[in-house]
């Protein structure tokens, strides 16, 4: 079982959101709307998956590397490693 699978509603409604705001870009594009009202939705489609990613980690900490830590051995090195580089990946 994955580690957020209780709240697999919350993150889908999350991503639809960001899925509308990206659209919305795309047309402000099209329509040839002002260059920093674009970045302004850029910056919000932006935070609403980072928020999304951040609650993937968290789950993702809380279950399965907590998981594979009490169970030890080179499975929770590797669970630790994977989130090493996950958080890695987001503060760039």
């Amino acid at each position: 079982m994955v580690g957020y699978v209780e709240h697999k509603d919350d993150l889908l409604k999350r991503l639809r959101r960001a899925e509308g705001q990206v659209r919305g870009i795309q047309r402000m594009v099209e329509d040839d709307t002002y260059c920093i009202d674009i970045l302004t939705q850029v910056s919000a489609a932006t935070k609403a998956l980072e928020t999304v990613a951040l609650a993937l980690l968290d789950d993702h900490l809380s279950h399965c590397v907590a998981q594979a830590t009490a169970e030890g051995g080179p499975v929770a090195e590797e669970k630790l490693r994977e989130a090493s580089a996950a958080i890695a990946r987001l503060v760039r």
